[in-house]
Protein backbone atom coordinates (compact mmCIF):
# COMPACT_ATOMS: atom_id res chain seq x y z
CA UNK A 1 0.00 0.00 0.00
CA UNK A 2 1.37 3.52 -0.48
CA UNK A 3 2.51 5.89 1.46
CA UNK A 4 1.96 9.79 1.53
CA UNK A 5 6.16 9.68 1.41
CA UNK A 6 5.91 7.57 -1.89
CA UNK A 7 4.78 11.28 -3.61
CA UNK A 8 5.82 14.36 -4.51
CA UNK A 9 3.68 17.03 -4.16
CA UNK A 10 5.42 19.59 -6.27
CA UNK A 11 5.86 16.79 -9.35
CA UNK A 12 3.79 18.12 -12.44
CA UNK A 13 2.67 14.48 -12.94
CA UNK A 14 0.88 14.73 -9.56
CA UNK A 15 -0.28 17.83 -9.96
CA UNK A 16 -2.09 16.77 -13.29
CA UNK A 17 -3.98 14.22 -11.40
CA UNK A 18 -3.67 14.44 -7.42
CA UNK A 19 -6.91 12.49 -6.66
CA UNK A 20 -5.13 9.05 -5.42
CA UNK A 21 -2.41 11.56 -3.13
CA UNK A 22 -5.58 13.74 -1.86
CA UNK A 23 -7.19 10.15 -0.50
CA UNK A 24 -4.01 9.38 1.31
CA UNK A 25 -3.65 12.91 2.57
CA UNK A 26 -6.79 13.67 4.29
CA UNK A 27 -6.60 9.75 5.83
CA UNK A 28 -3.37 10.34 6.89
CA UNK A 29 -2.16 13.76 7.43
CA UNK A 30 -5.02 16.46 6.38
CA UNK A 31 -3.03 19.11 7.55
CA UNK A 32 0.67 17.71 5.77
CA UNK A 33 3.72 19.73 6.37
CA UNK A 34 5.79 20.05 3.04
CA UNK A 35 9.16 20.58 1.95
CA UNK A 36 9.70 24.17 1.90
CA UNK A 37 10.68 26.18 -1.48
CA UNK A 38 11.23 28.96 1.03
CA UNK A 39 13.69 27.55 3.99
CA UNK A 40 12.77 30.34 6.10
CA UNK A 41 8.61 29.58 6.14
CA UNK A 42 7.09 26.08 7.04
CA UNK A 43 4.71 25.09 4.26
CA UNK A 44 1.36 23.09 5.00
CA UNK A 45 -1.12 21.40 2.91
CA UNK A 46 -4.89 21.17 3.93
CA UNK A 47 -7.11 18.86 1.83
CA UNK A 48 -10.35 18.41 4.10
CA UNK A 49 -13.09 20.26 3.92
CA UNK A 50 -13.87 21.22 7.27
CA UNK A 51 -10.26 22.63 8.01
CA UNK A 52 -10.34 24.54 4.46
CA UNK A 53 -13.74 26.59 5.43
CA UNK A 54 -11.71 26.90 9.55
CA UNK A 55 -9.01 28.75 7.77
CA UNK A 56 -11.35 31.12 5.20
CA UNK A 57 -13.53 32.16 7.99
CA UNK A 58 -10.67 33.63 9.94
CA UNK A 59 -8.94 36.18 8.24
CA UNK A 60 -7.74 37.61 10.89
CA UNK A 61 -4.86 34.71 11.52
CA UNK A 62 -5.01 33.18 8.11
CA UNK A 63 -3.83 36.15 6.03
CA UNK A 64 -4.65 36.70 1.96
CA UNK A 65 -1.75 38.90 1.56
CA UNK A 66 0.70 36.11 -0.16
CA UNK A 67 1.76 38.97 -2.75
CA UNK A 68 5.20 38.18 -1.65
CA UNK A 69 5.05 34.53 -2.99
CA UNK A 70 3.90 36.05 -6.34
CA UNK A 71 6.87 38.54 -6.70
CA UNK A 72 8.86 35.40 -8.12
CA UNK A 73 12.58 36.13 -9.17
CA UNK A 74 12.67 39.37 -9.80
CA UNK A 75 14.14 40.90 -7.09
CA UNK A 76 17.39 38.48 -7.46
CA UNK A 77 17.69 39.30 -11.26
CA UNK A 78 18.29 42.17 -12.68
CA UNK A 79 16.88 41.72 -16.38
CA UNK A 80 13.52 41.35 -14.86
CA UNK A 81 13.64 44.24 -12.47
CA UNK A 82 14.62 46.23 -15.66
CA UNK A 83 11.12 45.07 -17.48
CA UNK A 84 9.17 45.51 -14.34
CA UNK A 85 10.92 48.85 -13.64
CA UNK A 86 9.20 50.42 -17.05
CA UNK A 87 6.02 49.39 -15.45
CA UNK A 88 3.60 49.51 -12.37
CA UNK A 89 4.03 47.86 -9.27
CA UNK A 90 1.89 44.97 -7.86
CA UNK A 91 -0.68 46.12 -5.53
CA UNK A 92 -2.63 44.00 -3.21
CA UNK A 93 -6.34 44.65 -3.95
CA UNK A 94 -8.64 41.88 -3.70
CA UNK A 95 -6.73 38.66 -3.96
CA UNK A 96 -3.75 39.59 -1.47
CA UNK A 97 -5.92 42.00 0.38
CA UNK A 98 -7.08 41.54 4.16
CA UNK A 99 -9.55 43.79 5.48
CA UNK A 100 -9.68 46.65 5.69
CA UNK A 101 -8.61 47.35 2.58
CA UNK A 102 -9.98 44.36 0.72
CA UNK A 103 -13.74 45.30 1.66
CA UNK A 104 -12.70 49.19 0.68
CA UNK A 105 -11.47 47.38 -3.40
CA UNK A 106 -14.22 45.01 -3.20
CA UNK A 107 -17.28 47.32 -2.77
CA UNK A 108 -15.64 49.20 -5.80
CA UNK A 109 -15.81 46.06 -8.15
CA UNK A 110 -19.08 44.27 -6.78
CA UNK A 111 -21.34 46.81 -8.65
CA UNK A 112 -19.96 45.30 -12.04
CA UNK A 113 -21.09 41.99 -11.09
CA UNK A 114 -25.00 42.51 -9.81
CA UNK A 115 -27.51 40.06 -10.62
CA UNK A 116 -29.16 42.89 -12.93
CA UNK A 117 -26.19 43.09 -14.50
CA UNK A 118 -25.56 39.90 -15.20
CA UNK A 119 -28.96 39.27 -15.93
CA UNK A 120 -28.43 41.81 -18.67
CA UNK A 121 -26.14 39.84 -20.67
CA UNK A 122 -28.06 36.81 -21.31
CA UNK A 123 -29.04 37.83 -24.94
CA UNK A 124 -25.38 38.28 -25.38
CA UNK A 125 -23.90 35.35 -23.79
CA UNK A 126 -26.19 33.10 -26.10
CA UNK A 127 -25.33 34.88 -29.02
CA UNK A 128 -22.02 34.38 -28.48
CA UNK A 129 -22.42 30.59 -27.21
CA UNK A 130 -24.43 29.72 -30.62
CA UNK A 131 -22.03 31.46 -33.09
CA UNK A 132 -18.98 29.47 -31.70
CA UNK A 133 -21.29 26.27 -31.97
CA UNK A 134 -22.28 27.41 -35.63
CA UNK A 135 -18.10 27.72 -36.43
CA UNK A 136 -17.66 23.82 -35.77
CA UNK A 137 -20.82 22.51 -36.26
CA UNK A 138 -21.23 21.21 -40.10
CA UNK A 139 -17.78 19.67 -38.93
CA UNK A 140 -19.16 17.06 -36.37
CA UNK A 141 -15.68 17.64 -34.44
CA UNK A 142 -13.78 20.07 -33.14
CA UNK A 143 -10.96 20.74 -30.56
CA UNK A 144 -13.11 22.05 -27.61
CA UNK A 145 -10.82 23.75 -25.54
CA UNK A 146 -9.44 26.06 -28.11
CA UNK A 147 -12.56 26.51 -30.20
CA UNK A 148 -15.35 26.93 -27.29
CA UNK A 149 -13.80 26.97 -23.48
CA UNK A 150 -11.64 29.43 -24.68
CA UNK A 151 -13.20 32.15 -26.53
CA UNK A 152 -16.72 32.03 -24.49
CA UNK A 153 -15.38 33.74 -21.77
CA UNK A 154 -12.97 35.96 -23.46
CA UNK A 155 -15.42 37.52 -25.76
CA UNK A 156 -17.79 37.99 -22.45
CA UNK A 157 -15.12 39.78 -20.57
CA UNK A 158 -13.82 41.68 -23.07
CA UNK A 159 -17.27 43.31 -23.82
CA UNK A 160 -17.48 44.24 -20.10
CA UNK A 161 -13.78 45.91 -20.10
CA UNK A 162 -14.97 47.53 -23.14
CA UNK A 163 -12.08 46.33 -25.32
CA UNK A 164 -11.61 45.43 -28.89
CA UNK A 165 -12.40 41.40 -29.41
CA UNK A 166 -9.98 42.27 -32.27
CA UNK A 167 -7.61 41.84 -28.98
CA UNK A 168 -8.59 38.37 -27.62
CA UNK A 169 -5.13 37.12 -28.56
CA UNK A 170 -3.31 39.53 -26.88
CA UNK A 171 -5.53 38.82 -23.38
CA UNK A 172 -5.46 34.95 -23.94
CA UNK A 173 -1.96 35.24 -23.78
CA UNK A 174 -1.46 37.68 -20.93
CA UNK A 175 -3.99 35.91 -19.04
CA UNK A 176 -1.70 32.34 -19.70
CA UNK A 177 1.50 34.53 -18.34
CA UNK A 178 -0.30 35.66 -15.27
CA UNK A 179 -1.14 32.09 -14.56
CA UNK A 180 2.01 30.78 -15.58
CA UNK A 181 3.84 32.96 -13.04
CA UNK A 182 1.88 31.37 -9.79
CA UNK A 183 3.15 27.77 -11.22
CA UNK A 184 6.25 28.12 -9.45
CA UNK A 185 7.75 25.94 -12.64
CA UNK A 186 9.00 28.66 -14.86
CA UNK A 187 12.82 28.60 -16.26
CA UNK A 188 14.38 32.14 -16.16
CA UNK A 189 13.57 32.52 -20.00
CA UNK A 190 9.75 31.79 -19.09
CA UNK A 191 10.49 34.12 -16.21
CA UNK A 192 11.55 37.03 -18.92
CA UNK A 193 8.70 36.02 -21.58
CA UNK A 194 5.82 36.28 -18.62
CA UNK A 195 7.64 39.91 -17.39
CA UNK A 196 7.11 41.28 -20.92
CA UNK A 197 3.75 39.74 -20.90
CA UNK A 198 2.87 41.54 -17.99
CA UNK A 199 4.12 44.93 -19.08
CA UNK A 200 2.32 44.54 -22.04
CA UNK A 201 -0.92 44.14 -20.49
CA UNK A 202 -0.12 47.23 -18.16
CA UNK A 203 0.86 49.81 -20.98
CA UNK A 204 -2.38 48.46 -23.30
CA UNK A 205 -5.16 49.20 -19.86
CA UNK A 206 -3.25 51.89 -18.94
CA UNK A 207 -4.09 53.97 -22.36
CA UNK A 208 -7.37 52.39 -22.33
CA UNK A 209 -7.56 53.84 -18.45
CA UNK A 210 -6.82 57.32 -19.75
CA UNK A 211 -8.84 57.32 -22.57
CA UNK A 212 -12.02 56.41 -20.30
CA UNK A 213 -11.16 59.48 -18.14
CA UNK A 214 -11.41 61.67 -20.94
CA UNK A 215 -14.28 59.61 -22.41
CA UNK A 216 -16.69 57.75 -20.36
CA UNK A 217 -18.10 54.63 -21.90
CA UNK A 218 -21.11 51.86 -20.56
CA UNK A 219 -17.90 49.44 -19.60
CA UNK A 220 -16.74 47.93 -16.16
CA UNK A 221 -13.21 50.21 -16.57
CA UNK A 222 -15.02 53.58 -16.76
CA UNK A 223 -17.06 52.72 -13.63
CA UNK A 224 -13.46 51.78 -11.74
CA UNK A 225 -12.36 54.97 -13.55
CA UNK A 226 -14.90 57.00 -11.94
CA UNK A 227 -15.59 55.06 -8.64
CA UNK A 228 -14.33 56.42 -5.10
CA UNK A 229 -12.78 54.85 -2.71
CA UNK A 230 -14.12 55.12 0.52
CA UNK A 231 -16.25 57.91 -1.20
CA UNK A 232 -12.90 59.63 -1.09
CA UNK A 233 -10.68 59.14 -3.65
CA UNK A 234 -10.44 57.34 -7.10
CA UNK A 235 -8.12 54.43 -7.53
CA UNK A 236 -4.17 55.26 -8.96
CA UNK A 237 -3.00 53.47 -11.66
CA UNK A 238 -1.56 50.90 -10.30
CA UNK A 239 -4.77 50.06 -8.13
CA UNK A 240 -7.08 50.16 -11.67
CA UNK A 241 -4.09 47.49 -13.28
CA UNK A 242 -4.28 45.52 -10.60
CA UNK A 243 -7.93 45.08 -10.28
CA UNK A 244 -8.53 44.73 -13.90
CA UNK A 245 -5.50 42.37 -14.47
CA UNK A 246 -7.50 39.98 -11.52
CA UNK A 247 -11.00 40.58 -13.31
CA UNK A 248 -9.60 39.89 -16.75
CA UNK A 249 -7.97 36.63 -15.24
CA UNK A 250 -10.60 35.11 -13.52
CA UNK A 251 -13.29 36.14 -15.80
CA UNK A 252 -11.60 33.83 -18.91
CA UNK A 253 -9.11 31.54 -17.37
CA UNK A 254 -11.33 29.58 -14.53
CA UNK A 255 -14.33 29.68 -16.98
CA UNK A 256 -12.52 28.42 -19.66
CA UNK A 257 -11.04 25.49 -17.42
CA UNK A 258 -14.89 24.78 -15.90
CA UNK A 259 -16.24 24.73 -19.36
CA UNK A 260 -13.68 22.06 -20.53
CA UNK A 261 -13.49 19.73 -17.83
CA UNK A 262 -17.85 20.00 -18.14
CA UNK A 263 -17.21 18.76 -21.53
CA UNK A 264 -14.80 15.87 -20.34
CA UNK A 265 -16.90 14.21 -18.16
CA UNK A 266 -19.66 14.50 -20.12
CA UNK A 267 -17.62 12.72 -22.63
CA UNK A 268 -16.80 9.83 -20.00
CA UNK A 269 -20.40 9.38 -18.34
CA UNK A 270 -22.81 8.85 -21.38
CA UNK A 271 -25.70 8.16 -18.78
CA UNK A 272 -25.35 11.47 -17.35
CA UNK A 273 -25.32 13.33 -20.82
CA UNK A 274 -28.37 11.19 -21.87
CA UNK A 275 -29.96 12.50 -18.13
CA UNK A 276 -29.16 15.88 -19.00
CA UNK A 277 -30.13 15.36 -22.56
CA UNK A 278 -33.57 14.32 -21.36
CA UNK A 279 -34.18 17.04 -18.94
CA UNK A 280 -31.95 19.89 -19.56
CA UNK A 281 -33.44 21.83 -15.91
CA UNK A 282 -30.56 19.61 -14.34
CA UNK A 283 -27.99 21.86 -16.18
CA UNK A 284 -27.99 24.06 -13.10
CA UNK A 285 -27.35 21.17 -10.76
CA UNK A 286 -24.56 19.71 -13.63
CA UNK A 287 -22.68 23.01 -13.68
CA UNK A 288 -22.62 22.86 -10.05
CA UNK A 289 -20.92 19.04 -9.97
CA UNK A 290 -18.82 19.86 -12.80
CA UNK A 291 -18.08 22.79 -10.57
CA UNK A 292 -17.24 20.88 -7.50
CA UNK A 293 -14.98 17.87 -9.74
CA UNK A 294 -12.99 19.93 -12.23
CA UNK A 295 -12.36 22.75 -9.28
CA UNK A 296 -10.47 24.94 -11.83
CA UNK A 297 -8.62 27.29 -8.68
CA UNK A 298 -7.55 24.26 -7.07
CA UNK A 299 -5.36 25.73 -4.39
CA UNK A 300 -5.22 29.08 -2.99
CA UNK A 301 -2.14 30.42 -0.35
CA UNK A 302 -2.54 31.86 2.99
CA UNK A 303 0.14 33.26 5.78
CA UNK A 304 -0.49 32.22 9.46
CA UNK A 305 -0.11 36.01 11.12
CA UNK A 306 0.01 34.19 14.57
CA UNK A 307 1.07 31.03 16.43
CA UNK A 308 -1.92 28.97 16.08
CA UNK A 309 -3.48 25.07 16.34
CA UNK A 310 -5.51 24.07 13.20
CA UNK A 311 -6.91 20.50 13.66
CA UNK A 312 -4.20 18.83 16.04
CA UNK A 313 -1.30 20.92 14.54
CA UNK A 314 0.76 23.77 15.61
CA UNK A 315 1.49 26.55 12.98
CA UNK A 316 3.81 29.37 13.71
CA UNK A 317 3.53 32.97 12.74
CA UNK A 318 5.08 33.54 9.17
CA UNK A 319 3.87 29.75 8.07
CA UNK A 320 2.45 29.33 4.59
CA UNK A 321 -0.68 27.11 3.90
CA UNK A 322 -1.71 25.58 0.99
CA UNK A 323 -5.47 25.37 1.24
CA UNK A 324 -6.35 22.68 -1.27
CA UNK A 325 -10.50 23.47 -2.81
CA UNK A 326 -9.79 20.76 -5.25
CA UNK A 327 -9.22 18.05 -2.28
CA UNK A 328 -11.95 19.52 0.10
CA UNK A 329 -14.50 19.46 -3.17
CA UNK A 330 -13.87 15.38 -2.92
CA UNK A 331 -13.88 14.82 0.84
CA UNK A 332 -16.26 12.00 1.34
CA UNK A 333 -17.24 13.08 4.19
CA UNK A 334 -19.18 16.37 2.64
CA UNK A 335 -19.55 14.40 -0.73
CA UNK A 336 -20.27 10.49 -0.04
CA UNK A 337 -18.99 8.45 -3.08
CA UNK A 338 -17.28 11.88 -3.98
CA UNK A 339 -15.60 10.10 -7.43
CA UNK A 340 -18.70 9.82 -9.08
CA UNK A 341 -19.77 12.58 -11.35
CA UNK A 342 -23.43 13.10 -10.41
CA UNK A 343 -25.39 15.69 -12.45
CA UNK A 344 -28.49 15.02 -9.52
CA UNK A 345 -26.51 15.00 -6.96
CA UNK A 346 -28.19 17.12 -3.72
CA UNK A 347 -25.32 18.95 -2.22
CA UNK A 348 -23.32 19.58 -5.74
CA UNK A 349 -23.37 23.52 -4.79
CA UNK A 350 -21.56 22.93 -1.31
CA UNK A 351 -18.48 22.98 -3.48
CA UNK A 352 -15.66 25.48 -2.67
CA UNK A 353 -14.52 26.10 -5.72
CA UNK A 354 -15.35 29.84 -5.74
CA UNK A 355 -14.45 30.03 -2.26
CA UNK A 356 -15.58 31.14 0.79
CA UNK A 357 -16.33 34.23 3.05
CA UNK A 358 -14.89 37.61 2.03
CA UNK A 359 -13.10 36.45 -0.53
CA UNK A 360 -15.89 34.36 -2.19
CA UNK A 361 -15.24 34.72 -5.96
CA UNK A 362 -16.67 38.32 -7.53
CA UNK A 363 -17.78 36.79 -10.80
CA UNK A 364 -19.30 33.09 -9.83
CA UNK A 365 -22.56 34.48 -11.37
CA UNK A 366 -21.24 35.61 -14.21
CA UNK A 367 -19.44 31.98 -14.81
CA UNK A 368 -22.39 29.79 -13.39
CA UNK A 369 -24.56 31.94 -15.81
CA UNK A 370 -22.03 31.18 -18.68
CA UNK A 371 -21.80 27.67 -18.32
CA UNK A 372 -25.18 27.40 -17.78
CA UNK A 373 -26.01 28.87 -21.38
CA UNK A 374 -23.08 27.31 -22.87
CA UNK A 375 -24.77 23.39 -21.69
CA UNK A 376 -27.77 24.47 -22.34
CA UNK A 377 -27.21 25.49 -26.26
CA UNK A 378 -24.53 22.37 -26.72
CA UNK A 379 -26.89 19.85 -24.71
CA UNK A 380 -30.09 21.34 -27.41
CA UNK A 381 -27.73 21.36 -31.41
CA UNK A 382 -25.34 18.30 -30.51
CA UNK A 383 -25.93 15.10 -29.42
CA UNK A 384 -23.61 11.49 -29.18
CA UNK A 385 -20.85 13.94 -27.66
CA UNK A 386 -17.89 11.22 -27.34
CA UNK A 387 -13.51 11.72 -27.42
CA UNK A 388 -11.55 12.00 -30.64
CA UNK A 389 -8.54 11.37 -29.58
CA UNK A 390 -7.71 9.83 -26.03
CA UNK A 391 -4.51 11.60 -25.29
CA UNK A 392 -6.45 14.75 -23.41
CA UNK A 393 -3.84 16.48 -21.34
CA UNK A 394 -4.13 18.96 -18.16
CA UNK A 395 -1.76 21.72 -17.96
CA UNK A 396 0.22 20.97 -14.31
CA UNK A 397 -0.12 24.18 -12.07
CA UNK A 398 -0.07 24.34 -8.30
CA UNK A 399 -3.10 26.87 -7.99
CA UNK A 400 -5.00 26.69 -11.42
CA UNK A 401 -6.06 23.22 -13.08
CA UNK A 402 -7.12 23.23 -16.81
CA UNK A 403 -6.94 21.11 -20.14
CA UNK A 404 -4.91 22.07 -22.60
CA UNK A 405 -6.98 20.37 -25.55
CA UNK A 406 -9.62 17.92 -25.76
CA UNK A 407 -10.78 16.94 -29.43
CA UNK A 408 -14.66 15.75 -29.52
CA UNK A 409 -16.81 13.77 -32.41
CA UNK A 410 -20.81 14.52 -32.36
CA UNK A 411 -23.85 14.42 -34.28
CA UNK A 412 -25.68 17.38 -35.01
CA UNK A 413 -29.15 17.51 -33.37
CA UNK A 414 -31.31 17.89 -36.42
CA UNK A 415 -32.75 21.14 -36.48
CA UNK A 416 -36.50 20.75 -35.68
CA UNK A 417 -35.59 19.69 -32.37
CA UNK A 418 -33.06 22.13 -31.21
CA UNK A 419 -35.90 25.09 -32.17
CA UNK A 420 -38.07 23.41 -29.51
Amino acid sequence: MKHLSDYNFFDPELLVCPYEFYKLAQEQAPIMELPSPNTDAKLFLVTRYDLVIEILKDTKVFSSNFSTLLVGKEEQDPELQKIFAQGWPQMNTLLTADPPEHERFRSLVNKAFTSSRVNKMHNLIQQTVDELIDSFIDKSKCEFVSEFAVPLPLKVIAQQLGVPQADLPKFKQWSDSFIARLSHMLSREQEIECAKDVLAFQHYFHDVIESRQKQPQDDLITDLVQAKVAQERSLDTAELLSIIQQILVAGNETVTSAIAGGMLLLTKNPQQMKLLQTDLSLVQNFVEEVLRMETPTAGMWRVVTQDTKLGDVDLKAGSLVMIRFDAANRDPIKFPDDERFDVRRHNASNHLSFGYGIHYCLGAMLARKEMQIAYERLLLRIKNIRLAQDDYQYLPNILMRGLKHLYIEFDKVAVEQSET
